[in-house]
Protein backbone atom coordinates (compact mmCIF):
# COMPACT_ATOMS: atom_id res chain seq x y z
CA UNK A 1 0.00 0.00 0.00
CA UNK A 2 1.45 3.26 -0.65
CA UNK A 3 0.54 7.01 0.33
CA UNK A 4 -0.02 10.20 -1.33
CA UNK A 5 3.08 10.70 -1.27
CA UNK A 6 4.70 7.64 -2.32
CA UNK A 7 6.32 7.66 -5.62
CA UNK A 8 2.99 5.73 -7.55
CA UNK A 9 1.74 10.18 -7.27
CA UNK A 10 1.01 11.72 -10.81
CA UNK A 11 1.45 15.11 -9.09
CA UNK A 12 3.32 17.10 -6.64
CA UNK A 13 1.81 20.55 -6.73
CA UNK A 14 -0.35 22.52 -4.18
CA UNK A 15 -3.92 21.20 -3.83
CA UNK A 16 -5.72 24.45 -4.51
CA UNK A 17 -3.60 24.80 -7.82
CA UNK A 18 -4.62 20.67 -8.86
CA UNK A 19 -7.97 21.13 -8.08
CA UNK A 20 -8.20 24.38 -9.99
CA UNK A 21 -6.52 22.34 -13.33
CA UNK A 22 -9.22 19.15 -13.21
CA UNK A 23 -12.05 21.26 -12.81
CA UNK A 24 -10.77 23.01 -16.11
CA UNK A 25 -10.02 19.53 -17.18
CA UNK A 26 -13.65 17.83 -16.25
CA UNK A 27 -15.24 20.39 -17.52
CA UNK A 28 -13.58 19.71 -21.41
CA UNK A 29 -14.32 15.80 -20.44
CA UNK A 30 -10.63 14.77 -21.28
CA UNK A 31 -9.22 12.90 -18.71
CA UNK A 32 -6.19 12.63 -20.36
CA UNK A 33 -5.79 16.23 -20.21
CA UNK A 34 -6.09 15.90 -16.60
CA UNK A 35 -3.36 13.37 -16.32
CA UNK A 36 -1.24 16.29 -17.71
CA UNK A 37 -2.27 18.77 -15.46
CA UNK A 38 -1.16 16.23 -12.97
CA UNK A 39 2.00 14.84 -13.66
CA UNK A 40 5.21 16.13 -12.47
CA UNK A 41 7.45 16.27 -15.39
CA UNK A 42 8.85 19.71 -16.40
CA UNK A 43 10.88 19.76 -20.01
CA UNK A 44 13.27 21.55 -21.42
CA UNK A 45 12.10 24.23 -23.95
CA UNK A 46 13.80 23.09 -27.05
CA UNK A 47 12.17 19.82 -26.49
CA UNK A 48 8.75 20.75 -25.40
CA UNK A 49 8.38 22.01 -28.88
CA UNK A 50 8.74 18.71 -30.81
CA UNK A 51 7.72 16.16 -28.20
CA UNK A 52 4.10 15.20 -27.72
CA UNK A 53 1.60 15.35 -24.89
CA UNK A 54 1.26 12.82 -22.75
CA UNK A 55 -2.77 13.48 -23.99
CA UNK A 56 -1.40 13.08 -27.71
CA UNK A 57 0.27 9.87 -27.01
CA UNK A 58 -2.74 8.70 -25.50
CA UNK A 59 -4.95 9.46 -28.31
CA UNK A 60 -2.47 7.95 -31.13
CA UNK A 61 -2.96 4.96 -29.04
CA UNK A 62 -6.59 4.90 -29.04
CA UNK A 63 -6.77 4.28 -25.52
CA UNK A 64 -10.63 5.21 -25.31
CA UNK A 65 -10.78 2.20 -27.32
CA UNK A 66 -9.28 -0.12 -24.56
CA UNK A 67 -11.63 -0.67 -21.98
CA UNK A 68 -11.06 -0.86 -18.49
CA UNK A 69 -13.32 -1.40 -15.13
CA UNK A 70 -13.97 0.79 -12.41
CA UNK A 71 -15.37 -0.12 -9.14
CA UNK A 72 -16.76 2.88 -7.64
CA UNK A 73 -17.26 2.56 -3.71
CA UNK A 74 -19.51 5.47 -1.83
CA UNK A 75 -19.99 5.91 1.55
CA UNK A 76 -23.71 6.64 2.28
CA UNK A 77 -23.43 6.50 6.05
CA UNK A 78 -24.97 8.59 8.14
CA UNK A 79 -22.31 10.85 8.72
CA UNK A 80 -21.17 11.36 5.14
CA UNK A 81 -24.48 14.32 5.27
CA UNK A 82 -22.06 16.35 7.65
CA UNK A 83 -20.33 19.37 6.24
CA UNK A 84 -21.96 18.51 2.71
CA UNK A 85 -19.60 15.73 1.95
CA UNK A 86 -22.05 13.51 0.31
CA UNK A 87 -23.28 16.63 -2.06
CA UNK A 88 -19.87 16.95 -3.11
CA UNK A 89 -18.85 13.25 -3.65
CA UNK A 90 -22.25 13.78 -5.86
CA UNK A 91 -20.59 17.16 -7.71
CA UNK A 92 -17.28 15.33 -8.36
CA UNK A 93 -17.91 12.45 -9.39
CA UNK A 94 -19.54 13.69 -12.45
CA UNK A 95 -16.37 15.35 -14.31
CA UNK A 96 -14.38 11.98 -13.04
CA UNK A 97 -17.57 10.29 -15.49
CA UNK A 98 -17.28 11.92 -17.84
CA UNK A 99 -13.59 11.46 -18.52
CA UNK A 100 -13.92 7.33 -18.77
CA UNK A 101 -14.76 5.67 -22.28
CA UNK A 102 -18.04 4.34 -23.29
CA UNK A 103 -16.06 1.08 -24.05
CA UNK A 104 -15.24 1.79 -20.34
CA UNK A 105 -17.35 -0.50 -17.27
CA UNK A 106 -18.34 1.19 -14.37
CA UNK A 107 -20.13 -0.31 -11.02
CA UNK A 108 -21.31 2.63 -8.78
CA UNK A 109 -21.68 0.64 -5.42
CA UNK A 110 -23.35 2.57 -2.42
CA UNK A 111 -22.26 1.35 0.77
CA UNK A 112 -23.77 1.49 4.93
CA UNK A 113 -25.05 -1.10 6.65
CA UNK A 114 -25.35 -2.91 3.63
CA UNK A 115 -23.57 -3.00 -0.13
CA UNK A 116 -26.22 -1.67 -2.59
CA UNK A 117 -25.45 -1.75 -6.46
CA UNK A 118 -26.68 1.80 -7.75
CA UNK A 119 -25.79 1.33 -11.76
CA UNK A 120 -23.38 -1.68 -13.55
CA UNK A 121 -22.78 -1.08 -17.18
CA UNK A 122 -21.00 0.89 -20.05
CA UNK A 123 -19.45 4.31 -18.82
CA UNK A 124 -21.00 6.52 -21.31
CA UNK A 125 -23.96 7.90 -19.80
CA UNK A 126 -22.93 9.92 -17.25
CA UNK A 127 -26.77 11.33 -16.31
CA UNK A 128 -27.69 7.87 -16.16
CA UNK A 129 -24.79 6.78 -13.90
CA UNK A 130 -25.67 9.99 -11.50
CA UNK A 131 -28.93 9.41 -11.60
CA UNK A 132 -29.02 6.21 -9.84
CA UNK A 133 -27.23 7.58 -6.65
CA UNK A 134 -29.68 7.94 -3.74
CA UNK A 135 -30.76 11.87 -2.84
CA UNK A 136 -28.92 11.79 0.46
CA UNK A 137 -27.36 9.28 3.36
CA UNK A 138 -29.20 7.29 5.12
CA UNK A 139 -29.19 8.87 8.70
CA UNK A 140 -29.46 5.71 10.04
CA UNK A 141 -26.73 3.59 8.17
CA UNK A 142 -23.62 2.05 9.46
CA UNK A 143 -20.04 1.39 7.82
CA UNK A 144 -19.59 -1.77 6.58
CA UNK A 145 -16.39 -1.61 4.43
CA UNK A 146 -15.56 -5.02 4.37
CA UNK A 147 -19.25 -6.22 2.71
CA UNK A 148 -18.16 -3.32 0.39
CA UNK A 149 -14.90 -5.20 -0.67
CA UNK A 150 -16.76 -8.14 -0.84
CA UNK A 151 -19.11 -7.18 -3.98
CA UNK A 152 -16.70 -4.96 -5.52
CA UNK A 153 -14.36 -8.53 -5.94
CA UNK A 154 -17.50 -10.36 -7.00
CA UNK A 155 -17.95 -7.47 -9.82
CA UNK A 156 -14.37 -7.87 -10.87
CA UNK A 157 -14.53 -12.24 -10.77
CA UNK A 158 -17.02 -12.00 -13.87
CA UNK A 159 -15.90 -13.91 -16.69
CA UNK A 160 -16.13 -10.95 -19.36
CA UNK A 161 -13.63 -8.47 -16.57
CA UNK A 162 -11.51 -6.08 -18.73
CA UNK A 163 -7.81 -6.32 -18.38
CA UNK A 164 -7.67 -3.04 -16.18
CA UNK A 165 -9.81 -2.45 -12.98
CA UNK A 166 -9.96 0.68 -10.79
CA UNK A 167 -11.72 0.09 -7.15
CA UNK A 168 -12.05 3.72 -5.69
CA UNK A 169 -13.28 3.65 -2.19
CA UNK A 170 -14.85 7.13 -0.73
CA UNK A 171 -15.90 6.82 2.98
CA UNK A 172 -14.88 9.20 5.50
CA UNK A 173 -15.81 7.04 9.15
CA UNK A 174 -14.22 3.78 10.56
CA UNK A 175 -14.84 0.34 9.57
CA UNK A 176 -18.52 -0.27 11.75
CA UNK A 177 -20.31 -3.14 10.37
CA UNK A 178 -24.00 -3.90 11.39
CA UNK A 179 -24.55 -6.49 13.83
CA UNK A 180 -24.52 -10.00 12.01
CA UNK A 181 -21.78 -8.45 9.81
CA UNK A 182 -19.36 -11.09 7.63
CA UNK A 183 -16.73 -8.31 8.61
CA UNK A 184 -17.57 -8.01 12.71
CA UNK A 185 -13.48 -6.49 12.82
CA UNK A 186 -11.20 -4.70 10.82
CA UNK A 187 -9.15 -8.18 10.47
CA UNK A 188 -9.42 -11.92 10.77
CA UNK A 189 -10.11 -14.42 8.54
CA UNK A 190 -12.97 -12.76 6.64
CA UNK A 191 -10.37 -10.07 5.65
CA UNK A 192 -7.63 -12.78 4.62
CA UNK A 193 -10.27 -14.50 2.04
CA UNK A 194 -10.64 -10.68 0.66
CA UNK A 195 -7.15 -10.06 0.17
CA UNK A 196 -6.81 -13.92 -1.54
CA UNK A 197 -9.69 -13.44 -4.00
CA UNK A 198 -7.84 -9.60 -5.03
CA UNK A 199 -4.69 -11.12 -5.97
CA UNK A 200 -6.08 -13.85 -7.99
CA UNK A 201 -7.86 -11.24 -9.67
CA UNK A 202 -4.28 -9.73 -9.92
CA UNK A 203 -2.98 -12.79 -11.49
CA UNK A 204 -5.06 -12.16 -14.93
CA UNK A 205 -5.74 -8.38 -14.60
CA UNK A 206 -3.91 -4.98 -13.57
CA UNK A 207 -5.91 -4.23 -10.60
CA UNK A 208 -5.02 -0.95 -8.37
CA UNK A 209 -7.15 0.34 -5.77
CA UNK A 210 -7.91 4.46 -4.80
CA UNK A 211 -8.74 5.33 -1.56
CA UNK A 212 -10.19 8.62 -0.52
CA UNK A 213 -10.88 9.64 3.12
CA UNK A 214 -13.07 12.51 3.73
CA UNK A 215 -11.95 14.34 7.10
CA UNK A 216 -8.98 14.80 9.03
CA UNK A 217 -10.16 12.07 11.55
CA UNK A 218 -9.54 7.74 11.70
CA UNK A 219 -11.24 6.45 8.35
CA UNK A 220 -11.51 2.93 6.84
CA UNK A 221 -10.19 4.13 3.48
CA UNK A 222 -6.67 2.51 4.58
CA UNK A 223 -8.20 -0.93 4.77
CA UNK A 224 -9.03 -0.94 1.12
CA UNK A 225 -4.51 -1.42 0.98
CA UNK A 226 -5.17 -4.67 3.43
CA UNK A 227 -7.36 -6.07 0.42
CA UNK A 228 -5.76 -4.85 -3.16
CA UNK A 229 -2.12 -4.78 -2.42
CA UNK A 230 -1.60 -2.03 -5.34
CA UNK A 231 -3.12 0.51 -3.36
CA UNK A 232 -2.98 4.18 -3.37
CA UNK A 233 -4.18 6.34 -0.30
CA UNK A 234 -5.01 9.60 -1.47
CA UNK A 235 -5.60 11.89 1.76
CA UNK A 236 -7.13 15.60 0.48
CA UNK A 237 -6.54 18.21 2.85
CA UNK A 238 -10.03 19.13 2.43
CA UNK A 239 -13.02 18.08 1.20
CA UNK A 240 -12.73 20.76 -1.99
CA UNK A 241 -9.61 18.59 -2.65
CA UNK A 242 -11.74 16.00 -3.51
CA UNK A 243 -12.01 16.88 -7.34
CA UNK A 244 -8.53 16.72 -7.97
CA UNK A 245 -7.31 13.92 -6.17
CA UNK A 246 -10.59 11.51 -7.68
CA UNK A 247 -9.11 12.93 -10.93
CA UNK A 248 -6.09 10.80 -10.20
CA UNK A 249 -8.14 7.55 -10.07
CA UNK A 250 -8.98 7.99 -13.58
CA UNK A 251 -5.41 9.43 -14.65
CA UNK A 252 -3.51 6.26 -13.01
CA UNK A 253 -6.03 3.98 -14.94
CA UNK A 254 -4.88 5.92 -18.24
CA UNK A 255 -1.38 5.06 -17.51
CA UNK A 256 -2.04 1.88 -16.52
CA UNK A 257 -3.88 1.19 -20.25
CA UNK A 258 -1.11 3.08 -21.80
CA UNK A 259 1.48 0.37 -20.07
CA UNK A 260 -0.70 -2.40 -21.11
CA UNK A 261 -0.83 -1.38 -24.59
CA UNK A 262 3.01 -0.56 -25.08
CA UNK A 263 3.73 -4.01 -23.02
CA UNK A 264 5.01 -5.82 -26.38
CA UNK A 265 7.25 -2.58 -27.14
CA UNK A 266 9.09 -2.33 -24.24
CA UNK A 267 13.06 -2.65 -24.82
CA UNK A 268 12.60 -2.92 -28.35
CA UNK A 269 14.65 -0.37 -30.51
CA UNK A 270 16.25 -0.24 -34.13
CA UNK A 271 17.62 -2.76 -36.11
CA UNK A 272 20.05 -2.13 -38.96
CA UNK A 273 20.96 -4.45 -42.43
CA UNK A 274 22.52 -4.20 -45.26
CA UNK A 275 21.16 -4.99 -48.88
CA UNK A 276 21.01 -5.83 -51.62
CA UNK A 277 22.26 -9.31 -51.16
CA UNK A 278 24.44 -9.81 -54.41
CA UNK A 279 27.48 -9.40 -54.72
CA UNK A 280 29.14 -5.87 -55.61
CA UNK A 281 31.84 -4.71 -57.00
CA UNK A 282 34.25 -2.13 -56.29
CA UNK A 283 37.08 -2.07 -58.39
CA UNK A 284 36.68 0.82 -59.29
CA UNK A 285 36.73 2.63 -55.62
CA UNK A 286 33.08 2.92 -54.88
CA UNK A 287 30.06 0.91 -55.18
CA UNK A 288 26.38 1.85 -54.19
CA UNK A 289 24.43 0.13 -50.90
CA UNK A 290 21.96 0.52 -48.71
CA UNK A 291 21.21 0.43 -45.11
CA UNK A 292 17.81 -0.47 -44.47
CA UNK A 293 16.60 0.95 -40.45
CA UNK A 294 13.41 -0.84 -38.71
CA UNK A 295 11.39 -0.05 -35.75
CA UNK A 296 10.69 -3.11 -33.83
CA UNK A 297 8.00 -1.30 -32.01
CA UNK A 298 4.11 -1.59 -32.48
CA UNK A 299 3.44 1.78 -31.35
CA UNK A 300 5.93 3.58 -30.31
CA UNK A 301 7.67 5.86 -32.80
CA UNK A 302 11.46 5.62 -32.36
CA UNK A 303 14.39 8.45 -33.34
CA UNK A 304 18.21 7.67 -34.05
CA UNK A 305 20.43 10.58 -33.83
CA UNK A 306 24.28 11.50 -34.78
CA UNK A 307 23.69 8.30 -37.32
CA UNK A 308 27.26 7.05 -38.60
CA UNK A 309 27.60 3.66 -40.53
CA UNK A 310 31.26 2.14 -41.41
CA UNK A 311 32.41 -1.23 -42.20
CA UNK A 312 35.58 -1.90 -39.40
CA UNK A 313 38.03 -4.12 -40.14
CA UNK A 314 37.96 -2.67 -44.31
CA UNK A 315 39.62 0.71 -45.88
CA UNK A 316 35.85 1.73 -46.53
CA UNK A 317 33.92 5.20 -46.06
CA UNK A 318 30.51 5.28 -45.96
CA UNK A 319 28.45 8.29 -47.39
CA UNK A 320 25.02 9.67 -47.95
CA UNK A 321 24.13 8.96 -43.71
CA UNK A 322 21.63 11.09 -42.98
CA UNK A 323 22.28 12.59 -39.16
CA UNK A 324 18.75 11.65 -38.19
CA UNK A 325 16.67 9.26 -38.98
CA UNK A 326 12.78 9.11 -37.22
CA UNK A 327 10.81 5.82 -37.81
CA UNK A 328 7.18 5.50 -37.09
CA UNK A 329 6.09 2.20 -35.14
CA UNK A 330 7.07 -1.18 -37.11
CA UNK A 331 8.06 1.08 -40.08
CA UNK A 332 11.46 0.92 -41.99
CA UNK A 333 13.66 3.29 -44.61
CA UNK A 334 16.25 2.12 -46.99
CA UNK A 335 19.24 4.61 -46.81
CA UNK A 336 20.98 4.83 -49.94
CA UNK A 337 24.78 4.74 -49.49
CA UNK A 338 28.33 4.79 -51.11
CA UNK A 339 30.84 2.99 -49.68
CA UNK A 340 34.55 4.42 -51.20
CA UNK A 341 38.00 2.97 -51.03
CA UNK A 342 39.74 -0.35 -51.83
CA UNK A 343 39.99 -4.51 -50.12
CA UNK A 344 43.23 -4.73 -49.33
CA UNK A 345 45.80 -6.90 -51.14
CA UNK A 346 47.44 -8.02 -48.22
CA UNK A 347 50.97 -8.80 -47.63
CA UNK A 348 51.89 -10.25 -51.06
CA UNK A 349 49.63 -7.97 -53.36
CA UNK A 350 49.79 -9.97 -56.45
CA UNK A 351 47.22 -9.12 -58.73
CA UNK A 352 43.73 -11.29 -58.17
CA UNK A 353 40.20 -11.26 -57.42
CA UNK A 354 39.22 -10.86 -53.88
CA UNK A 355 35.82 -11.69 -52.25
CA UNK A 356 35.41 -10.09 -48.83
CA UNK A 357 31.92 -9.42 -46.80
CA UNK A 358 31.33 -5.91 -45.49
CA UNK A 359 30.31 -6.04 -41.90
CA UNK A 360 27.84 -3.12 -41.04
CA UNK A 361 28.98 -1.03 -37.81
CA UNK A 362 26.01 1.39 -37.10
CA UNK A 363 26.79 3.92 -34.77
CA UNK A 364 24.21 6.56 -33.36
CA UNK A 365 21.64 7.31 -30.52
CA UNK A 366 18.50 5.97 -30.04
CA UNK A 367 15.32 8.18 -28.28
CA UNK A 368 11.71 7.95 -28.06
CA UNK A 369 9.75 11.00 -27.79
CA UNK A 370 7.56 9.13 -25.68
CA UNK A 371 9.63 7.91 -23.20
CA UNK A 372 10.14 10.82 -20.86
CA UNK A 373 6.42 12.06 -21.82
CA UNK A 374 5.43 8.67 -20.09
CA UNK A 375 8.03 8.00 -17.39
CA UNK A 376 7.34 7.26 -14.73
CA UNK A 377 4.37 5.32 -15.09
CA UNK A 378 5.15 3.81 -18.38
CA UNK A 379 9.15 2.27 -18.45
CA UNK A 380 10.18 1.93 -22.38
CA UNK A 381 13.47 1.10 -21.67
CA UNK A 382 14.15 1.71 -25.43
CA UNK A 383 17.65 0.50 -26.43
CA UNK A 384 20.40 3.17 -27.32
CA UNK A 385 21.93 1.30 -29.65
CA UNK A 386 21.17 0.04 -33.35
CA UNK A 387 21.58 -3.79 -33.22
CA UNK A 388 23.19 -5.01 -36.32
CA UNK A 389 20.98 -7.79 -37.91
CA UNK A 390 21.05 -9.82 -41.30
CA UNK A 391 24.55 -10.57 -43.39
CA UNK A 392 27.61 -8.75 -44.36
CA UNK A 393 27.51 -7.02 -47.82
CA UNK A 394 29.38 -9.45 -50.34
CA UNK A 395 31.88 -7.20 -51.94
CA UNK A 396 34.27 -8.47 -54.82
CA UNK A 397 37.50 -6.85 -56.38
CA UNK A 398 40.74 -6.56 -58.90
CA UNK A 399 43.48 -5.94 -56.21
CA UNK A 400 47.43 -6.19 -56.38
CA UNK A 401 49.76 -5.59 -59.22
CA UNK A 402 49.89 -7.30 -62.39
CA UNK A 403 53.69 -7.52 -62.80
CA UNK A 404 54.27 -8.43 -58.91
CA UNK A 405 54.24 -11.96 -60.53
CA UNK A 406 56.34 -11.67 -63.50
CA UNK A 407 58.51 -10.02 -61.24
CA UNK A 408 58.75 -12.21 -58.40
CA UNK A 409 59.05 -14.99 -61.39
CA UNK A 410 62.02 -14.11 -62.56
CA UNK A 411 63.67 -12.70 -59.27
CA UNK A 412 62.63 -16.32 -58.48
CA UNK A 413 64.74 -17.72 -61.88
CA UNK A 414 67.08 -15.97 -61.36
CA UNK A 415 68.41 -16.69 -57.68
CA UNK A 416 67.91 -20.03 -59.06
CA UNK A 417 70.35 -19.80 -62.11
CA UNK A 418 72.49 -18.22 -59.48
CA UNK A 419 72.19 -21.24 -56.93
CA UNK A 420 72.40 -23.53 -60.13
CA UNK A 421 75.75 -22.24 -61.52
CA UNK A 422 77.01 -22.09 -58.23
CA UNK A 423 76.44 -25.87 -57.38
CA UNK A 424 77.55 -26.13 -60.91
CA UNK A 425 80.93 -24.94 -60.20
CA UNK A 426 81.39 -26.76 -57.27
CA UNK A 427 79.89 -30.31 -58.49
CA UNK A 428 80.58 -29.91 -62.26
CA UNK A 429 83.79 -28.11 -62.56
CA UNK A 430 85.74 -27.92 -66.31
CA UNK A 431 88.12 -30.81 -66.81
CA UNK A 432 91.79 -29.75 -67.76
CA UNK A 433 94.72 -32.17 -68.88
CA UNK A 434 94.79 -36.15 -69.50
CA UNK A 435 94.14 -39.18 -67.66
CA UNK A 436 96.93 -42.04 -68.32
CA UNK A 437 95.14 -45.75 -67.58
CA UNK A 438 97.65 -48.28 -68.05
CA UNK A 439 97.65 -52.19 -65.92
CA UNK A 440 99.05 -51.92 -62.51
CA UNK A 441 101.79 -54.28 -63.21
CA UNK A 442 102.46 -52.81 -66.62
CA UNK A 443 102.73 -54.85 -69.90
CA UNK A 444 100.65 -52.64 -72.00
CA UNK A 445 100.67 -49.60 -73.79
CA UNK A 446 98.84 -46.80 -71.46
CA UNK A 447 95.68 -45.63 -72.66
CA UNK A 448 95.73 -41.76 -72.72
CA UNK A 449 92.07 -39.91 -72.43
CA UNK A 450 92.10 -35.73 -72.96
CA UNK A 451 90.13 -34.56 -70.49
CA UNK A 452 87.68 -31.25 -71.46
CA UNK A 453 84.56 -30.50 -70.38
CA UNK A 454 82.52 -30.54 -67.08
CA UNK A 455 81.94 -34.89 -67.95
CA UNK A 456 84.43 -37.20 -70.07
CA UNK A 457 83.04 -40.91 -70.32
CA UNK A 458 85.77 -43.48 -70.08
CA UNK A 459 85.86 -46.12 -72.83
CA UNK A 460 89.87 -47.39 -72.97
CA UNK A 461 90.57 -48.30 -76.60
CA UNK A 462 94.00 -50.73 -74.99
CA UNK A 463 92.24 -51.79 -71.43
CA UNK A 464 88.96 -52.12 -72.55
CA UNK A 465 85.94 -51.49 -69.73
CA UNK A 466 84.21 -48.52 -69.29
CA UNK A 467 83.51 -45.46 -66.81
CA UNK A 468 83.36 -41.78 -66.28
CA UNK A 469 85.17 -38.40 -64.66
CA UNK A 470 83.59 -35.76 -63.15
CA UNK A 471 85.32 -33.06 -61.31
CA UNK A 472 84.24 -31.62 -57.84
CA UNK A 473 86.05 -28.21 -56.49
CA UNK A 474 87.38 -27.88 -53.19
CA UNK A 475 88.70 -24.97 -51.01
CA UNK A 476 92.70 -25.71 -49.69
CA UNK A 477 95.01 -23.44 -48.32
CA UNK A 478 96.63 -22.77 -52.02
CA UNK A 479 93.25 -21.75 -53.52
CA UNK A 480 91.03 -23.81 -54.89
CA UNK A 481 91.25 -27.00 -56.57
CA UNK A 482 89.12 -29.63 -58.61
CA UNK A 483 89.66 -33.04 -57.90
CA UNK A 484 88.88 -36.13 -60.52
CA UNK A 485 85.80 -38.69 -59.08
CA UNK A 486 86.52 -41.49 -61.15
CA UNK A 487 84.15 -44.45 -61.53
CA UNK A 488 85.27 -47.29 -63.81
CA UNK A 489 84.35 -51.15 -64.39
CA UNK A 490 87.15 -53.48 -66.64
CA UNK A 491 84.67 -55.39 -68.18
CA UNK A 492 81.49 -53.14 -68.21
CA UNK A 493 79.49 -54.75 -65.52
CA UNK A 494 78.17 -52.86 -62.83
CA UNK A 495 78.78 -55.62 -60.36
CA UNK A 496 82.66 -54.77 -60.85
CA UNK A 497 82.17 -50.81 -60.87
CA UNK A 498 84.53 -49.38 -58.70
CA UNK A 499 85.67 -45.84 -58.00
CA UNK A 500 88.28 -43.02 -56.21
CA UNK A 501 89.09 -39.94 -56.02
CA UNK A 502 92.13 -38.57 -57.56
CA UNK A 503 93.71 -35.02 -56.66
CA UNK A 504 95.65 -32.79 -59.51
CA UNK A 505 98.38 -34.60 -61.17
CA UNK A 506 97.47 -37.40 -58.49
CA UNK A 507 97.86 -40.99 -59.13
CA UNK A 508 94.74 -43.98 -58.09
CA UNK A 509 93.94 -47.47 -59.00
CA UNK A 510 90.48 -48.21 -59.58
CA UNK A 511 89.42 -51.80 -61.14
CA UNK A 512 93.34 -53.44 -61.41
CA UNK A 513 93.88 -50.05 -63.36
CA UNK A 514 96.25 -47.30 -62.46
CA UNK A 515 94.66 -43.37 -63.47
CA UNK A 516 97.16 -40.78 -63.74
CA UNK A 517 96.30 -37.19 -64.19
CA UNK A 518 98.64 -35.01 -65.90
CA UNK A 519 97.36 -31.48 -66.19
CA UNK A 520 96.76 -29.33 -68.47
CA UNK A 521 99.98 -27.28 -68.29
CA UNK A 522 102.15 -30.83 -68.39
CA UNK A 523 99.94 -32.70 -70.92
CA UNK A 524 102.19 -31.08 -74.10
CA UNK A 525 105.54 -32.36 -72.33
CA UNK A 526 104.33 -35.87 -72.28
CA UNK A 527 106.26 -36.45 -69.43
CA UNK A 528 105.13 -38.65 -66.91
CA UNK A 529 104.42 -37.26 -63.47
CA UNK A 530 106.55 -40.12 -61.53
CA UNK A 531 109.43 -39.11 -64.14
CA UNK A 532 109.71 -42.47 -66.24
CA UNK A 533 109.84 -42.25 -69.58
CA UNK A 534 106.30 -43.78 -71.26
Amino acid sequence: MSSATGPSDLSRQPAAGRARRFAQCARAAVVAAAVLALTPFTAPAAWADTAPSRAEIYQALGLGDQAADYVVLVDTSGSMANDGKYDTVRATLRPFLDGLSAKDHVALLTFDSRPEPRYIGSAGDTDAIMSRLPKSPDPEGETDIGAALNSALGELERSDASDIASVVLITDGVHHPPAGSAYPKSTGPAWTALHRRAQAVAQHTELAGYALPLGTGATGADLLGDVVDNTTVLRPDSIQDLSGYLARAGAGTQARKARLLLADDVGKGITATWSPSARQDITGGSVAATVTLRSATRHVPLSVHDLSVSVPGQSLRVTGVPSTVTLQPGRSTAIPVRLHGKLSAGPVPYQRTEDTAARLKVSGRVTSDWARVLAPDVALNVPREVRVTGAALPLRATVGSAVLLPAVGAGLLAVLLVLWLAWRRTHRPRLRGELLLEPVFGGQLPDRIALSGRRVALRPRILGGQGSVRGRRRATDGGPQVDLLIRYTPDGSADRRSGATCGPGGHVVVGGVSFTHVPEQRADSRVPVDGRPR
